[in-house]
């Protein structure tokens, strides 16, 4: 911490505290440095660090502190007006603003108070000869905070009206109010128009885009733009998470997770912020940061969570029902102060009905992690949750309304005939009406049918209960279904492993019933079924040597199984759902043998015909498994366009009935395949979906993580990187080298140091990039650590560490020499020689390191084996040359010996010289890297007094651009956009240097 010995090092003392983060350590310093400006006896500097007091204390939580130095500050004014520079001046006019918005947001100040402050507002900006604009933009928070709709109006037309002048808020603050109040009253899509300036950029400030992003969330979401929701939410918390004076944009946030089923993630914000809870400095904003903790907690409550721990006040344990009645009681205690302050109800009944909310989307995937709370994933899960199952035909009225078991019975046996979904849950309510009902006796065929079909929902677990669904269909005189029913049992031992016990279980089942049905004792569904049941246990065998070569012997039996099977059933079907997906079936084990037989050509069109086929029958959720095995094999043989046809038929076929799992990973195939295409932008839907299926699968740290990976990879593509950097920061908290394999774990690092460098989080930056470089450097081939490392050394310089980033960007250097890449090299050199250049006593080292540069470059030449190579080298040349110019001219500036400054002028219009000179070699292709070491050379002619030769150059550059369709030509030949505006711009300069240097010969 500097010592304050004067006024300049006060100011550079206040300037130091305003970078540090928002918080009591800031406003403390600020308070400290009040006392050390005092004993200064400057006045000047009394009133600055009062404005520095003032405006920390405004930029944090504590904002009730706010009014003692402005009423200090105001006293002095009054005093001695001389004493305040046209600097603060404006600075105290300007504090007015805050100090009004304060008072509404403390509830012990009273509303005459408010009144009175404003007044004297008014008065005071109209003998300073400010509009009225300020004034009535703060009139109308009033009127808008005590709910007085009738004047919120008039003062909000009247700002409107006003003129804009240096006491205006900033455009963007405008806006967001402006807006805020449209959204108020309803017009969501107005408010979202005005608010576009700000979100696209064109206006920005301290607080804005954030508190834009913010408020825009609910009326996104009002009017169905979840897209944009989810991207303002990812995008704002991100700008809002460190700021400790936000909390009411926090809330914001909060809000929309509770609004949008990420309950989870509503937790993770409130864990982040505990302080939220407590911090008393801004009771309005406290009040709407419990209003939507009560939100929240009320809605774990309705997910069955009602016990569950969550974050809350420090100094004991919460749970959710708990933290919801503390926060409410709290919440309304504070709007009932400020109603009793503002004499209404208005700021209760917000409060009321913010917490009172009803979701406005059942869940909203944010590609970020987080957990589903617990009764809502086992909601999810539950059979029929994704969608509504088909219903079940209606049931005739009962004068009981108790259930019809001759309705039931009938539903149940079409759902099973038609190979319908859920004919399981429809034979066990069949088995629970029997019970429930005295009197009732099931035929043995019924009963048959429950057993077989409880077999079916038991999986591994179904053996024994289809041997008894055997005894059953047996009884009621069906000894084809009873070996079918035996056939089922032997193929679940074969799923357990018991390959050679399920064939031995099969073989008689498979004598008796071709038997059977050659005597005509049973129909062709019986002996398919048979047939099937054994041909899945050979298929079972061919499984079981997955990723091995497998027997052809053990392929030739599973192949004679399938195609008896076809033989028995193929040309048969007529309206037999279930024969006709014998057929399907069928045809898709053939296609797998034909890839286990190294013919993938053949199992794609047989996958692609047995999809066909299920959904030919009415079946395409049986079509999916095939479609997802044919998309696999397209994608091998390079057909992805029949990759990506057949990924979105499973997707549409599988509609209700795909376990999340699947549904994650179908998404996320598609998403690579419309990725490789440069689609990133619905790739990145489909990884966003994928994301948002593995965690409701329970594999967030599996297959999350890597649908997170991808979908931070095709964010950065479009762009949108404070997007990626939340997303990617999300991923990396699941990815291990161990799981997901170290490449995506530094190529999640690269991206994220692109992200944070985009952001200007550049510190951060070089941390992530240099992680990924560490895990880089155990690479056999080491061109990624070497670009990683120049990376993290960029990084570094931006964020102002110089001795670090020198550093990296010599081990850099290091690195491109040992992979004899020179152009590495010399722009690690050409860096280092920059950074020098900004360090005292740093001239001649920055010479030296660009006079290296050069050297490296004339040496590859030297050395290069073909012609492209030496264009290049020649190109990085000129661009060394140019970089050497523009050094030394920058070193000049800092030499205050006219001499000196002249010499090394003429050293840099020598490297100018040559620069020229390499581009001119070039020729065309490098006319714009020509006009501009040209122009450059121009100006420094003018500054060495050489006016003709500064215009000659000036004249050069003009020629290269005489011709417009020539400049155009250029651009076409470089297919970039921005051709035209370079050329208009080389030509400008050209035309104010050819000025300067006329006017220079004139004087």
């Amino acid at each position: 911490m500097s010592e304050i010995t004067d006024f300049d090092s006060l100011r550079r003392a206040m300037a130091e505290n305003g970078e540090q983060p928002e918080g009591p350590a800031r406003n403390a310093r600020a308070e400290q440095l009040l006392v050390e400006a005092e004993r200064l006896n400057v006045p000047l500097a009394v009133i600055e660090a009062l404005g520095h007091q003032l405006k920390v204390y405004n930029y944090s939580s504590e904002k009730a502190k706010m009014f003692v130095p402005f009423a200090r500050l105001l006293r002095m004014w009054d005093e001695r007006p001389e004493e305040f520079d046209e600097y603060e001046t404006h600075s105290l006019h300007w504090v007015f603003k805050w100090v009004s918005s304060g008072m509404l947001d403390q509830p012990h100040v009273p509303l005459a108070s408010v009144e009175k402050w404003l007044a004297e507002m008014e008065h005071r900006y109209r003998l300073a000869g400010h509009s009225a604009r300020a004034v009535r933009s703060a009139e109308f928070s009033v009127a808008a905070h005590v709910g007085d709709v009738e004047r919120a109006e008039r003062a909000f037309a009247a700002w409107l009206a006003a003129d804009r002048d240096t006491m205006a808020d900033c455009h963007a603050c405008e806006l967001h109010g402006q807006g805020w109040w449209r959204a108020e009253r309803g017009r969501d899509a107005e408010a979202l128009a005005l608010w576009a300036p700000v979100l696209e950029g064109e206006y920005s400030c301290a607080h804005e885009p954030h508190t834009v992003l913010a408020s825009s969330l609910v009326p996104l979401l009002r009017l169905g733009r979840l897209e944009e929701a989810r991207a303002h939410h990812l995008r704002g918390f991100r700008l809002v998470r460190s700021m400790e004076s936000m909390r009411g944009a926090y809330a914001d946030h909060v809000e929309f997770c509770a609004l949008t089923g990420n309950e989870a993630r509503g937790l993770e914000l409130l864990a982040e912020r505990p302080a939220y809870f407590t911090d008393d400095g801004h009771p309005h904003s406290r009040l709407e940061f419990l209003s939507v903790v009560v939100l929240l907690m009320e809605r774990l409550s309705e997910l069955g969570l009602a016990g569950q721990r969550v974050p809350g006040p420090a100094g004991r344990e919460w749970t959710a029902v708990e933290l919801a009645g503390h926060a409410r009681a709290q919440a309304l205690a504070l709007a009932a102060r400020f109603d009793e302050r503002n004499g209404t109800s208005y700021v209760s009944e917000r409060a009321r009905a913010r917490m009172a909310q009803r979701p406005l989307v059942e869940r909203l995937p944010l590609g970020v992690r987080a957990a589903r709370p617990a009764s809502a994933v086992a909601a999810a899960a539950a059979p029929g949750a994704t969608a509504p199952a088909p219903a079940p035909a209606a049931a005739p009225a009962q004068e009981t309304d108790a259930p019809d078991l001759a309705v039931l019975l009938a539903e149940a046996q079409r759902l099973s005939d038609t190979l319908q979904p859920h004919a399981v849950e429809a034979w066990a309510r069949v088995a629970r009406l029997a019970e429930e009902v005295e009197g009732v006796e099931l035929e043995a065929r019924d009963r048959a049918e429950i057993a077989d079909h409880e077999a079916i929902g038991l999986g591994p677990e179904g053996a024994e209960t289809f041997e008894h669904a055997a005894e059953l269909y047996a009884q009621a005189g069906d000894p084809g279904e009873a070996l079918a029913a035996r056939a089922r049992a032997a193929y679940i031992r074969a799923l357990a492993g018991e390959i050679d016990e399920a064939l031995a279980a099969v073989a008689d089942p498979y004598d008796r019933v071709l038997a059977l049905y050659a005597e005509g004792g049973t129909e062709v569904p019986q002996a398919a079924g048979v047939l099937m049941g054994r041909a899945r246990i050979l298929m079972r065998r061919v499984h079981e040597a997955e990723g091995e070569v497998v027997d052809e012997a053990v392929l030739a039996e599973a192949e004679a199984a399938v195609r008896e099977l076809l033989a028995l059933v193929d040309g048969r079907a007529g309206n037999d759902v279930r024969l006709a997906a014998r057929v399907a079936e069928g045809h898709a084990m053939l296609a797998e043998l034909a890839t286990h037989s190294g013919n993938p050509e053949a199992g794609a069109e047989l996958f692609a015909r047995a999809a066909r086929e299920f959904n030919e029958t009415g079946l395409p959720w049986f079509a999916v498994e095939y479609e997802a095995r044919l998309a696999g094999l397209a994608h091998q043989l390079g057909d992805m366009r029949e990759a990506e046809r057949a990924l979105r038929a499973a997707l549409e076929h599988g509609g209700p009935y795909l376990e999340a799992v699947g549904r994650a990973q179908l998404h996320l195939q598609l998403a690579e395949v419309v990725g490789g295409r440069g689609e990133a932008e619905e790739a990145a839907e489909h990884a966003l979906e994928a994301a948002h299926w593995a965690d409701e699968a329970g594999a967030g740290p599996t297959l999350g993580a890597w649908a997170r990976h991808q979908l931070g990879g095709f964010l950065v593509r479009q762009g949108r990187w404070a997007e990626a950097a939340e997303v990617l920061e999300s991923a990396l908290a699941e990815l291990t080298a161990e799981t997901h394999g170290d490449g995506a774990v530094v190529q999640t690092q690269w991206w994220l140091g692109d992200c944070l460098s985009e952001l200007g989080e550049h510190r951060d930056a070089a941390e992530r990039r240099l992680q990924a470089a560490e895990i880089a450097r155990h690479w056999p081939e080491q061109h990624d650590h070497a670009t990683l490392a120049h990376l993290a050394a960029e990084s570094l310089g931006q964020a102002g560490l110089r001795t670090e980033a020198d550093q990296a960007y010599a081990r850099a250097g290091e690195l491109w020499r040992g992979l004899g890449n020179v152009h590495g090299l010399v722009r690690s050199l050409r860096a280092r020689a920059w950074l020098a250049l900004r360090v005292e006593d740093g001239t001649e080292a920055a010479r030296d390191l660009m006079a290296r540069a050069v050297e490296e470059c004339a040496d590859a030449f030297d050395g290069a084996d073909d012609d492209e190579a030496r264009l290049r080298l020649i190109a990085e040349l000129g661009h060394t040359h140019r970089q050497f110019g523009d050094l030394l001219a920058r070193s000049a500036a800092e030499d205050a010996d006219d001499d000196s400054i002249r010499a090394t002028l003429d050293e840099a219009l020598s490297q100018m010289a040559e620069a020229v000179a390499v581009f001119v070699a070039l020729g065309q292709d490098a006319v714009h890297a020509r006009t501009g070491a040209e122009l450059a050379a121009g100006w420094l002619e003018t500054d060495l007094g050489r006016p003709a030769a500064a215009a000659a150059r000036a004249r050069t550059v003009l020629r290269a651009y005489a011709d417009v369709e020539d400049a155009a030509d250029i651009a076409a030949g470089n297919g970039e956009e921005e051709e035209d505006e370079t050329v208009r711009a080389r030509r400008a300069e050209a035309e104010q240097l050819l000025q300067a240097a006329e006017e220079q010969k004139d004087r």
